[in-house]
């Protein structure tokens, strides 16, 4: 299913955060994809606050994959594919078994990596609206996902859940 916000501002994020924290489905994945600058990073620090954690949340453009910790000591890792040429790069880093944890995973430019397996997730889309930018949420549970970076055209399928 696609769910659809269109965001004015940054205010408006708690909100849609706890939302898609609330219909990602039974997965704990979630793939965000965008343009550069349409707010992944910023999408990502606000459900990280929604989940409780204490760590500041930050791009992790040069160490790939960063692990915060909620107040009750939970892992939730972050990752970010776009300096990764290849599929090789994840999966040397392991990628499946953070994936495959039951933590919450956010990973930012999973179309980096075509034909990398995804176990089933979700995936939003941010693109640049006339007044803001636009957030949709596919939470369809399947994995054979064609993952784009590209925030226009049909959102990739995939669905975990909070």
């Amino acid at each position: 299913m696609m769910q659809e916000w269109h965001v004015a501002d940054e205010q408006a994020l708690p909100v849609i955060a706890s939302a898609i924290l609330r219909n990602m489905g039974p997965s704990r994945v979630l793939l965000l994809s965008g343009e550069l600058g349409a707010g992944k990073t910023t999408l990502v620090r606000e459900l990280c606050l929604q989940l409780g954690v204490l760590d500041r949340v930050q791009s992790p453009t040069f160490s790939i994959v960063n692990e915060y910790h909620t107040k009750d000591g939970e892992p939730v890792y972050h990752f970010d594919f776009y300096r990764l040429k290849n599929a090789e790069g994840a999966l040397d880093l392991g990628y499946e078994e953070y994936l495959c944890s039951g933590y919450f995973c956010f990973v930012e430019w999973p179309g980096q990596v075509p034909g990398l397996g995804w176990p089933p997730c979700a995936e939003v889309i941010i693109s640049h609206a006339e007044h803001g930018r636009t957030i949709c949420l596919n939470n369809e549970q399947r994995n054979d996902r064609n993952v784009s970076n590209r925030p226009s055209g049909d959102a990739a399928d995939t669905g975990k859940q909070a």
